[in-house]
């Protein structure tokens, strides 16, 4: 390894990896797309701005386009893959599945990682505190207000 590469150890969805050979400055999207095979998040636009990218870093809503893969150390990623699981999904991805809340999903990464922050923090957000959470979301396709709709459901149905 040369002096700009090192190896980076990340918690990942609840799994452990150690990436070895890379600049840790690499973003992590490329980390998890590239390195680990993971399908999201997505690129979107490479300098968060759309929110394609998005993943929780300790719960919170990180755009790992312009994250350092370092900066994710000791930290946990869940990406959208590690938020529920099919036969248990988090009460966000139900309800967007109730609310047929997508048509393509390139996005989804985005919606759902924020608005599961988002009700997982706060116990009943107001459809303006959801729209403020969300306000840095691009949808392409048009289904934002879809969105919007399952998260506030999410928010209404608390855990």
């Amino acid at each position: 390894m040369s002096e700009k590469t090192r190896s980076v150890r990340l918690q990942v969805d609840g799994s452990s990896h150690t990436v070895a050979g890379i600049d840790p400055a690499t973003p992590l999207l490329y980390v998890l797309r590239d390195e680990l095979g993971l399908p999201n998040p997505r690129f979107g636009c490479g300098l968060a701005q759309c929110g394609a990218c998005t993943v929780q870093l300790d719960g919170e809503p990180v755009r790992s386009c312009v994250l350092p893969a370092a900066a994710a150390e000791g930290k946990r990623v869940t990406t959208l893959a590690g938020l529920g699981t099919e036969d248990r999904p988090h009460r966000v991805q139900a309800a967007f599945a109730e609310e047929q809340a997508m048509q393509c999903g390139y996005c989804v990464s985005g919606w759902i990682l924020t608005g599961a922050a988002l009700v997982d923090r706060e116990p009943h957000p107001t459809p303006a505190r959801v729209r403020e959470a969300c306000a840095g979301l691009v949808c392409r396709c048009g289904s934002q207000l879809a969105m919007l709709r399952a998260i506030e459901r999410a928010a209404e149905q608390r855990a």
